[in-house]
């Protein structure tokens, strides 16, 4: 199995057959069928079936699909990070929560960008176990999330402590059963501390596995829902959102987890960390 060989495998997943591969790739049909036939037979599996329609993925293809991107993107990194051009001395692939980018993700990476311009940066969005999952490939070399998963060659910084509060855009809403409430999950934690603090309530109507989008939502139409107190900061001080009075205040923690062999080369890290991580005494804004 070789890079070639994974490639041909991905342009057959994505164009749906040998022969628009053999086209994607600029090689004949043939040369594709036994690209397929190798990797096929190295493996022990079928990836494919054929159908008139063209190809589908087996079970087995569908489990080596996550490994075959993996690899291939990988190589893409390795050969950015070998190949750097003049006046770049380092690199930082940036896995970020989406919740995360509006207030600390933008602010990190301006500020690296301002003050570490021989840096190269990219960043990526994403969820915790896509965050957990690309940090442990090697896809990412560092991940600002709420729910980190590490491993040795890994260090783990908390951040934060970062409020959840509940929000409305009416100034009198009802603390309890209030029929425009969004329930935003915030974590197993949160969902816990939730249910024990309003047992009585029935179930949302409205939910989102995203508070950046649920922000947006209250935005625009009728509704309550607990945000990160430093999301929604710009909305109370502006009067488009109310803070309800007497609701349960819960939170959770701002991690930045980062790979230790790619921080070697990160002179700005020290930097960040003291500029990023809030003593546990000091109160949100």
């Amino acid at each position: 199995m070789n890079l070639t060989t994974l490639n041909t495998f991905l342009a057959i997943m994505e164009t749906g057959n040998l022969v628009n591969a053999s086209q994607r790739l600029h090689v004949s049909q043939s040369t594709v069928t036994s690209r397929l036939q190798a990797l096929e037979s190295d493996l022990g599996q079928r990836l494919f079936v054929r159908q008139k329609s063209g190809v589908v993925l087996t079970a087995a293809g569908l489990k080596f699909k996550r490994y075959a991107e993996a690899m291939t993107d990988l190589w893409r990194q390795a050969k950015q990070e070998t190949s750097l051009p003049d006046g770049i001395n380092a690199v930082c692939n940036l896995g970020c929560h989406l919740d995360l980018w509006p207030e600390t993700g933008r602010k990190l990476l301006r500020r690296m960008h301002q003050d570490y311009p021989e840096t190269a940066l990219s960043v990526w969005p994403g969820k915790h176990n896509e965050l957990n999952q690309w940090m442990s490939t090697g896809l990412i070399d560092a991940a600002l999330t709420y729910r980190p998963t590490t491993q040795e060659d890994q260090t783990l910084h908390l951040l934060r402590e970062e409020r959840l509060i509940l929000l409305s855009n009416r100034r009198e809403t009802s603390m309890r059963n209030d029929p425009h409430y969004v329930y935003v999950d915030a974590g197993e934690n949160f969902g816990r501390r939730h249910t024990a603090a309003y047992s009585d309530a029935g179930v949302a109507k409205m939910s989102f596995g995203c508070a950046v989008w649920a922000l947006d939502y209250l935005l625009e139409q009728e509704g309550s829902a607990y945000l990160p107190e430093r999301l929604a900061a710009p909305y109370l001080d502006s009067g488009r959102l109310f803070l309800i009075a007497g609701a349960p205040v819960f939170s959770r923690h701002v991690y930045l987890i980062v790979n230790d062999q790619a921080a070697l080369g990160w002179e700005w890290l020290d930097d960040i960390l003291t500029e990023f991580i809030t003593p546990p005494s000091a109160k949100s804004p």
